[in-house]
C-alpha cells in the first residue's frame, strides 16, 4: 500500500482508560467523542503522520457525579481546556505489526513527550467496498505530569486516585477518498 489519508470510524472505535481507586481497585471509563487524522501506509507506520484529539467533556465512567467532578477545575477544567491532543513525532517498528509511537501529548495546558505501543491489526474491504484498517493502542500516562494532581488522603494510608492512567484505544479507520 501507499501512504494515504485515513479517518477514524467512531462507531467502530473506542478510547478507554483505567485508574486505581483507593489503591486497590480499578475504575474504567471512556471518552465518547474523539477524532484523528492518519496519513499512512497501514502496513508500515514508520513514516505515518498521526494527530489525535479527544473531547474531554465526553468522559463517561458510568457515574454522572464522578464525570461532572472530572470535568471540573479539580481535574480537566473542560470549560477552559476542552481537549487532549496527540501528534506523532517518531515511529519505530518493533515487529511485523507492532510499533513504538512517540509524540507530543497536550493535556491541561501541558505538553509532554509520550510513548504508545500501536499494533496494526489488519485491513480489508467492508461489504460496501470501503477500505478499512484496524489498530490497537496501549500506553500509560502519569496524570501528575500534566498537572492533574487533585487527590484525597485515605484514613488507612494512601490516596483516593492513582497517578498512573492506563490508556487503551481500538481504532478502525476508513481510507479517505
Amino acid at each position: 500500500m501507499t501512504k494515504t489519508k485515513w479517518a477514524v470510524d467512531p462507531t467502530h472505535s473506542s478510547v478507554e482508560f483505567s485508574i486505581k481507586h483507593m489503591m486497590f481497585t480499578n475504575v474504567r471509563g471512556a471518552f465518547n467523542s474523539f477524532d484523528a487524522t492518519i496519513v499512512a501506509d497501514p502496513t508500515d507506520l514508520t513514516s505515518a503522520d498521526i494527530t489525535f484529539s479527544v473531547d474531554l467533556a465526553s468522559i463517561d465512567t458510568r457515574n454522572a457525579d464522578r464525570d461532572n467532578h472530572l470535568r471540573s477545575a479539580d481535574f480537566f477544567d473542560v470549560e477552559n481546556k476542552p481537549s487532549m491532543t496527540f501528534t506523532s513525532t517518531n515511529i519505530s517498528r518493533k515487529s511485523d505489526n507492532e510499533y513504538d509511537v512517540t509524540g507530543d501529548l497536550s493535556l491541561n495546558g501541558v505538553t509532554k513527550s509520550q510513548n504508545f505501543l500501536v499494533t496494526f491489526e489488519g485491513s480489508g474491504k467492508d461489504p460496501w467496498g470501503n477500505e478499512k484498517a484496524g489498530f490497537s493502542v496501549e500506553g500509560t500516562i502519569n496524570r501528575s505530569d500534566f498537572g492533574l494532581t487533585w487527590n484525597a488522603a485515605l484514613e488507612t494510608g494512601g490516596v483516593l486516585v492513582g497517578d498512573k492512567v492506563k490508556v487503551s484505544l481500538q481504532i478502525q479507520a476508513a481510507k479517505a477518498e
